[in-house]
């Protein structure tokens, strides 16, 4: 017993020396040189890998050359080793905003702030620093002359008056912070304004509408809400209103819909990769629980291909019926107010700032698909509780994490500490050094990466939880959790954890019955114990900002994604509709992107005084980092949801934050060595911060925000918005609901198995069913009747030629996910040459809309004349269905540009059968290609209205 006592008590003391210091093997100064060349050079090597690829891989490394309209193409590129660079180099930011948007114009002077800013702030901080602090260290009798020259850097053996220069350098750090941050809100005021002024804002909806919340019961109608906004309303103009309706499980049932479409693509897929042999068994499954499937049932499982045909067509059925009974569910609470100008808008949106009217919310409207419209009926109090929930399981997140984060910092980065400690495993690490070698190598990273990737995700959902009503809103959280949570436990906790456990344990062993626990907490001296853990960790911080070098190198390369497709390719079955979406341009996750750099800015001010050379690390991070962003984002990435720049003042206050957290690190110095007068002195710099977002708010933000704010129409917005008073729109159109009007998706299937499906398959997709579709969305819902569908179950042939994001660009189901503004006009643009929206041809039996010419020309090659028969018999005499379900006169359709669109935007030839739809019930002559004629959109398409 004694023998395992004592080797219990060895175990405890090696867990403890390694937890007191567990960047001792890690942090040698010798090895940031080694650091620096690995991992720069592997970053260099990748560019120039990527530099030889890129010419003869395009459609990979350049996709929006292909995909973009004329308008938001990027700039022609040769095929030299290295001319990608100078395109990217000399797009100024008037060119961009064109193209990539104002989102990512934003995000790249973001990086060429932080490049600046620690460029300037790294000379100044390493001129005053390093000859103070390496003057000091040789001068002390404490200094071990065996410690590594990035040890020699840091303040950590100065005493006496040298302090001052850290007094110094910190406010000249926030009068360099300040003056960058102030110089690129001016710059980000001046480009919200041209912003304001560009043509697609000006013609947009959503620009001059605002949304009103948390109606009352009594409110919640036409009169209700312009009784609202005339309690705030200086312009005397009456705006055109629609309140929301209930649509009840509506989004749930299509949601619903389009997992078993995508289900069934993936069983058929599977099943017919090789349609010459097909596998003996037919794929089954377990049903779901809320199927009425009346098909056999062998030992649990039924035949997956008919339970989910039939399961689609009852989904079909339910959709149909909810869509018809809609006008008759009660009205929600909020509505949209539109006014004919955006000053107008805007001024009474400026006028209900910070209050409440008749206890209902106004807000300016964003885009309509900004909008999470599951959350837009949720109550206050609802709203609030959830709120505090979200925070309670973010902060259950972060306390997790904090043992698993050590834990991977202490023996998944080193096994060798692990081997230390586990006897058993140790015999095996020292059996197979290679092995665990590479295991070691792997292990940490993946596992963080993972978790990184992961949380992402994690704070999205809890947010939408928590009840953010647009996608942007979620996005400005999702980015503040993200940078608390990276801040709190990756740089906080994790830098001071060390400190923490060497105290405690300092003050076990001075409780030896001489003297009390408290006399032993005071002896400890906590603030020199944390500081000087903060000096020995600074080489760590340093290699870490050289790693993340590497990812933007990964990232210009697209080696995960190339990975991943490649493994889905070769071993599964990927569905045409899967191939089609690896092709589209990937959305730019601004929160992560964001998230990276704040936290990487915040490292470095915290130990800008620390360790002087971690700033220009930084400096050089920065500026290898913001040359790859703006390649990808102006030849790659794409923006889903473009909001105008909105995330700047969350990234501003995050970045005050990270100012006054670095002058929080200095006071604890001063501290630490007693200087209280010298802390004192740091107090002023944290009030002048705070005093510095105060006047930048007060300055910027009311014309950031908003167009105008007098309520008067000036001669430039007449001018802007065309002189006249626009003509009644239908904002219920606009504003509707998706679920109102979303086009049901239709079973793509790969064409070399279209001889073989209609022999395994013997369900029907479509039905019979007839009725009402929700055409709009009012305050009282106008809809359509919808005749019986020719063709029952049909699937869409993709041939391999074809699973190509460029055949499906301008279709709905594809072009939303992939940055709808870059194919052509955003969806709520509205045009003086007809009062039907846009967003009406959803609804329509054919699919029709109007273009503009240059729109027209860019996104339909070859438009197909419409045929008065195939137009619904509501619009062949020239009538539209107005707010209030009722016809009204508008000009003729002949007096407009109205062409049938093809569904793919390519395909124009209605005897070409390169893609087509196979009805099981038709001879196999009988097809409908993406963009074949009105007269063969039965089956799917016509049950859809799409």
């Amino acid at each position: 017993m004694a023998l395992f006592r004592r080797q219990d008590e060895d175990t405890g003391d090696k867990l403890l020396e390694l937890a007191s210091d567990p960047f001792k093997t890690e942090i040698q100064s010798s090895s940031i040189i080694t650091a620096f060349a690995l991992y720069l050079g592997l970053a260099l090597g990748l560019a120039i890998l990527f530099s030889v690829f890129r010419p003869r891989h395009r459609v990979l490394f350049a996709p929006k050359s292909k995909y973009a309209d004329e308008k938001h193409a990027p700039p022609a590129m040769g095929n030299g080793l290295f001319s990608w660079i100078k395109p990217v180099t000399t797009a100024k930011e008037p060119y961009l905003m064109d193209r990539i948007g104002l989102d990512a114009v934003v995000f790249l002077r973001f990086q060429r702030m932080l490049r600046n800013m620690f460029l300037v702030f790294g000379v100044v901080g390493i001129a005053i620093m390093l000859p103070v602090n390496v003057t000091e260290t040789k001068k002390s009798t404490l200094a071990e002359w065996h410690i590594g020259a990035l040890i020699y850097m840091t303040p950590r053996f100065t005493q006496g008056g040298a302090l001052w220069a850290q007094v110094v350098i910190s406010y000249i750090g926030n009068i360099i912070v300040a003056y960058f941050l102030w110089h690129n809100y001016r710059r980000i005021h001046s480009l919200r304004r041209s912003y304001f002024q560009t043509p697609e804002y000006q013609k947009s909806l959503h620009a001059r509408t605002l949304i009103v919340r948390d109606l009352s019961s009594d409110l919640r109608n036409e009169d209700g809400v312009t009784r609202v906004t005339d309690h705030a309303n200086p312009t005397g103009v009456q705006p055109k209103v629609t309140v929301g309706r209930n649509v009840k499980d509506l989004p749930g049932l299509i949601e619903d819909h389009e997992e078993q479409v995508r289900e069934l693509e993936s069983v058929l897929a599977k099943y017919l990769k090789n349609p010459n042999k097909l596998p003996a068994k037919r794929p089954t499954m377990k049903p779901s629980s809320k199927s009425r499937y009346s098909g056999p049932v062998t030992d649990g499982k039924v035949d997956a291909i008919d339970y989910l045909a039939e399961r689609i067509r009852e989904l079909e059925t339910e959709i149909t019926e909810v869509r018809e009974s809609i006008d008759r569910r009660d009205p929600m609470p909020f509505a949209f107010a539109s006014w004919d100008h955006i000053a107008q808008a805007h001024s009474v949106a400026f006028a209900s700032r910070n209050k409440q009217s008749m206890g209902a919310r106004i807000d300016l409207a964003p885009r309509p698909t900004d909008l999470i419209w599951k959350n837009l009926p949720m109550s206050k109090s609802t709203r609030k509780t959830r709120r505090l929930m979200n925070a309670v399981w973010i902060s259950v997140l972060t306390l997790i994490w904090l043992p698993m984060n050590m834990g991977i910092a202490l023996f998944l980065s080193n096994l060798g500490n692990l081997a230390t400690i586990w006897p058993s495993f140790r015999e095996s690490f020292e059996a197979s050094p290679g092995f665990y070698g590479i295991l070691q190598a792997v292990l940490a990273p993946t596992i963080t990466s993972l978790v990184y990737m992961v949380l992402p995700i994690i704070f999205r959902r809890l947010q939408i939880r928590a009840g953010d009503v647009t996608k942007t809103e979620r996005e400005q959280h999702v980015l503040r959790n993200l940078y608390t949570f990276f801040t709190l436990n990756n740089l906080v906790l994790f830098s001071i954890f060390a400190a923490v456990w060497q105290y405690v344990a300092n003050i076990i062993d001075a409780d030896d019955g001489t003297k009390s626990t408290w006399d032993a907490v005071l002896e400890g001296k906590f603030f020199l114990t944390v500081t000087q853990s903060l000096c020995d960790i600074s080489p760590f911080w340093v290699t870490f900002l050289l790693q993340r070098n590497l990812g933007a190198a990964i990232d210009l390369t697209q080696l995960s994604r190339l990975a991943t497709m490649w493994f889905q390719r070769r071993f599964m079955a990927p569905t045409p509709r899967q191939n089609i979406e690896w092709t589209a341009p990937v959305s730019f996750d601004y929160a992560s992107y964001y998230n990276n750099a704040l936290f990487f800015a915040t490292i470095s001010l915290a130990f800008a005084n620390l360790q002087p050379i971690i700033l220009l690390v930084a400096a050089l991070f920065f500026a290898f980092d913001a040359l790859i962003r703006k390649y990808l984002l102006m030849y790659c990435f794409v923006t889903k949801n473009e909001s105008g720049g909105q995330m700047w003042r969350t990234l501003f206050n995050r970045m005050v934050f990270a100012t006054m957290l670095s002058n929080v690190v200095i006071a604890a110095l001063l501290i630490a060595r007693d200087e209280y007068v010298m802390a004192g002195t740091l107090g002023p710099a944290l009030l002048l911060m705070i005093g510095f977002k105060v006047y930048c708010a007060k300055t910027f933000d009311k014309e950031i925000k908003y167009y105008a704010t007098s309520g008067l129409v000036d001669q430039e917005s007449l001018q802007a918005d065309g002189g006249k008073r626009r003509k009644a729109e239908k904002i219920s159109s606009k504003f509707g609901h998706p679920a109102l009007f979303k086009p049901l998706m239709t079973p793509m299937v790969n064409a070399k198995a279209q001889p073989i499906l209609s022999e395994i398959y013997k369900g029907r997709l479509g039905s019979d069913a007839g009725g009402p579709l929700a055409a709009g969305f009012s305050d009282t819902f106008a809809m359509q009747p919808m005749g019986p569908s020719k063709n029952d179950g049909t699937f869409e042939f993709v041939t391999d030629a074809q699973q190509d994001f460029a055949f499906y660009k301008n279709r709905e189901d594809f072009r939303d996910e992939a940055g709808s503004n870059l194919y052509g006009k955003p969806d709520d643009t509205m045009t003086e040459r007809s009062a039907t929206p846009m967003g009406f041809k959803r609804s329509g039996t054919a699919q029709y809309s109007e273009f503009s010419a240059e729109s027209s020309r860019a996104n339909s090659p070859a438009p197909l004349q419409r045929n008065p028969s195939q137009v619904h018999p509501a619009f062949r005499n020239g009538y539209d269905v107005d707010s209030q379900h009722s016809l009204r006169r508008m000009e003729s359709p002949d007096s407009h540009d109205i062409s049938l669109r093809p569904r793919s935007g390519l395909y124009t030839d209605p005897d070409d059968d390169r893609s087509n739809l196979l009805n099981h019930d038709v001879t196999m002559s009988q097809f409908r290609s993406p963009g074949g004629t009105p007269d063969q959109q039965g089956g799917y398409d016509y049950f859809r209205k799409s």
